[in-house]
């Protein structure tokens, strides 16, 4: 009997806080410190409400609600200062993440990280992972419009050369979902904070542990895989 090989997805468009690494904690907790050292009052349901937005437009928001006197841009700078030096101390992986970065980049799947996170920020975590995972590197003091603008994903799917109608955005939040599903793409998401709702071409599932690069098609139904069939490879 003929072995047939597993359709492959066009491309993986990685998330980074919460997807791969879960820096989402840091975040908050700089959030938190920040708005109360001003003498404002910030809640969970403040952080829950910024996960996996645009950096200034969280920063707006920061600002609004705590009173802050400082420009969304001094927040920014403020923030990625304050995660990078909890990063410094150690990252958590999320599971499963190492295996099937790895396995894809073997298996020759373009790959790209789609962040909003800064440059810095990014380029920080991007060092502590093996060589060679990212044809690309996208990040949100990068691109005009962040998250849920489908912006991000289509800048990262043009500069690997695919389409983004046969990849595959893995992101945490419900706005990074929202924007790999109008960037055209499949997405997986895995709740981190935040989770999202499934929809059509938009599956989630509890983690990436034990997930193969075999398997990320076969987790959507054949109505969302018929409508991106020309571009799988």
């Amino acid at each position: 009997m003929e072995y047939v090989t597993p359709p492959l997805p066009a491309a993986v468009l990685w998330d980074m806080d919460g997807t791969i690494v879960d820096t989402e904690p840091l975040w908050m907790g700089a959030e938190e410190a920040l708005v109360l050292r001003h003498g404002g009052t910030w809640t969970h349901a403040d952080s829950l409400s910024l996960v996996g937005s645009d950096l200034l437009e969280a920063a707006a928001f920061i600002r609004e609600r705590g009173g802050i006197p400082m420009t969304p841009e001094q927040i920014v700078e403020h923030m990625v200062g304050e995660v990078l030096k909890g990063i410094a101390d150690g990252l958590t992986w999320q599971p499963g993440v190492f295996e099937l970065l790895t396995e894809l980049r073997e298996l020759g799947v373009p790959q790209a990280l789609v962040t909003m996170s800064y440059r810095r920020l990014a380029e920080a975590v991007v060092r502590r992972l093996p060589d060679g995972l990212f044809g690309a590197v996208v990040t949100g003091d990068e691109v005009t419009n962040g998250k849920p603008h489908p912006e991000p994903y289509l800048t990262a799917a043009r500069e690997l050369g695919v389409d983004p109608a046969g990849s595959i955005v893995i992101e945490d939040s419900p706005r990074g979902a929202a924007a790999g599903l109008a960037a055209g793409a499949l997405v997986l998401s895995i709740p981190n904070a935040v989770a999202a709702v499934p929809e059509p071409g938009l599956v989630v599932i509890d983690s990436l542990a034990g997930m193969r690069a075999k398997d990320l098609l076969a987790s959507f139904d054949d109505s969302a895989l018929d409508s991106r069939s020309t571009f799988l490879s």
